[in-house]
């Protein structure tokens, strides 16, 4: 575990603020008998002690009793917020402050935190938006900050996405029930097949375990009555088992979950003048290595201006390949990364699809402009990838097939990796994300020149098995493990954040198109 020793040693200083703050399509849940008759369980005190300063960067307060009733828990009709030294007057570079007081059902306040919020300022006027930063001050109050970035009206936006009550459900269920998500494996030989369920981890011993003998991943499935584990040929998402019970189901209900606060505070009005701060002069250009701030940029006119560097912005197919001229570019991760392969692809009439004959939802897909000399590869990640029916062999997992890219000032390699790990307890993530770092390092180290870009997780899963909640987690620790090394992080979180289309796990063409000019801005900065 040497290199756990080693990530853990660099990220214990990388403390990150634990509140910054259309979907899959969810069949409903069915009622199951987990294989032992009862759950796996995985509590946070099985997490290898070595990662226990990483937990640190997600702790979240907790209730500080059990819920003697519903009424008790946070009530989004009840909250409200103000502005906190409210002034005639707001400028451009200025923050605006507003304090959010979280109510039970009956009205009354409450004197606890944990409850997640999510706020943002925007003008659909002006088609503008800025994430807001919420800081819980434990007692039931939250500060949330704004910054002013342009002239014009201004209106503040809060959303109760989670009840402290809520969150601690999904906790608890993250850690304790992995299996809530489970998966498919299709066993065929000899002219027979037999289908069973699959996960990470199973609780049971007559099941077969895949180890991939690069990364060390490790893949365990229901070992089939009379047929090897060798003839294991398909992957499937399986369904969803039914962990929670009424009264958690209340607490996660759509009347009290991804609900606005009511407004009580008017649009205000951002001037500028000699004195405000300009906030887009002396950016330095785009480049590896830049973490960054809350927030990360705003909307302004349905453009993106980041608040990291100073971006380009790619109108034509032709300023596009004139970016990508000669470039090779290896994408991994999940379908919100296959929205960029598909953007370019749909974009630049050029640049040609090659038809593997794979399952589109998980790849390999190909692309290819022979003009412009480009070769544009996307595929998904290695299991737990929730996708349909395909072949085990096409299923890679991003770590092996990172070390067997030579690099180079031609190569860009894209990874994100997130959404599909939400209904997992953590330390499978930590493990997971250790063992990419790790290939990145590696990769980085023999060829420096090689542009790695690390997209971070969109806003919009609101469920039990799949949560912004649990995003977040994941988020906060995907950009620990990258901080300080020389990638590129594209903040996904705050461009989905604060947008004027409704949430959506994949966004829609507008922020897409930020995404990847930014994306672009990195391989091409000048």
């Amino acid at each position: 575990m040497a290199a756990s020793v080693r990530i853990l040693g660099e990220l214990t200083y990388r403390i990150i603020n634990p509140n910054p703050m259309n979907k899959y399509q969810l069949p409903s849940p069915k009622k199951h008998t987990h294989p032992t008759g009862s759950p796996q369980s995985t509590s946070m005190t099985t997490v290898n002690p070595q990662f226990t300063e990483l937990l640190k960067l997600i702790d979240w307060p907790e209730p500080p009793s059990p819920l003697k009733h519903f009424n008790f828990s946070t009530s989004p009709k009840k909250c409200n917020y103000r502005l906190w030294n409210q002034r005639a007057t707001y400028k451009v570079g200025e923050t605006l402050e507003v304090v959010i007081t979280a109510r039970d059902h009956s009205g009354g306040p409450k004197n606890y935190g944990g409850d997640f919020f999510q706020a943002k300022l925007h003008s659909k006027a002006l088609k503008a938006g800025v994430t807001g930063q919420v800081k819980d001050h434990g007692n039931g109050t939250y500060l949330a900050s704004f910054l002013l970035p342009w002239t014009g009206q201004a209106q503040v936006h809060i959303r109760l996405i989670h009840s402290s009550e809520a969150v601690d459900v999904l906790k608890k269920k993250r850690e304790i029930h992995p299996e809530k998500v489970y998966f498919n494996g299709y066993f065929v030989f000899n002219g027979s097949s037999e289908v069973v369920e699959c996960n990470v981890e199973l609780p049971r011993k007559d099941v077969c375990t895949y180890k991939d003998p690069v990364s060390g991943d490790t893949w365990q499935c229901v070992k089939p009555r009379q047929m090897p584990c060798e003839a294991r040929v398909y992957h499937s998402m399986g369904g969803y088992h039914t962990v929670t019970n009424i009264h958690e189901n209340l607490l996660l209900s759509g009347s009290v979950t991804n609900q606005m606060i009511p407004e009580s505070i008017a649009p205000i009005m951002v001037t500028a003048d000699n004195t405000s701060v300009d906030l887009t002069s002396n950016r330095p250009i785009c480049q590896p290595g830049q973490h960054p701030p809350k927030p990360s940029g705003f909307y302004y006119k349905d453009t993106w201006t980041s608040l990291v560097c100073s971006e380009r912005h790619f109108p034509t197919p032709a300023d596009i390949l004139a970016c990508l001229k000669g470039k090779v570019i290896h994408m991994f991760g999940d379908s919100t990364l296959r929205q960029w392969f598909e953007y370019l692809v749909t974009f630049i009439p050029s640049l040609k699809r090659i038809d593997l004959h794979t399952n589109y939802k998980s790849g390999p897909l190909l692309a290819v402009d022979v003009e412009a000399g480009l070769v544009m590869h996307w595929r998904g990640h290695g299991p737990p990838l929730r996708t349909t029916k395909t072949m085990v062999t096409d299923l890679h997992y991003e770590s092996a097939h990172l070390a067997g890219i030579g690099g180079g000032p031609q190569t860009v390699v894209m990874v994100n990796l997130w959404a599909h790990f939400t209904s997992l307890p953590v330390r499978f993530y930590m493990e997971r994300l250790e063992r990419v770092r790790q290939a990145i390092s590696s990769l980085l180290i023999r060829s420096p020149e090689t542009k790695v870009i690390i997209k971070t997780a969109n806003t919009s899963y609101k469920s039990i098995f799949g949560s912004d909640w649990l995003s977040l987690q994941l988020d906060i620790l995907l950009r620990a493990a990258f901080k300080g090394m020389g990638v590129i992080i594209i903040d996904a979180w705050d461009m989905t954040s604060c947008h004027y289309l409704p949430d959506n796990i994949h966004p829609g063409p507008p922020v897409i198109r930020n995404e990847v000019d930014l994306m672009l801005s990195y391989i091409c900065p000048k």
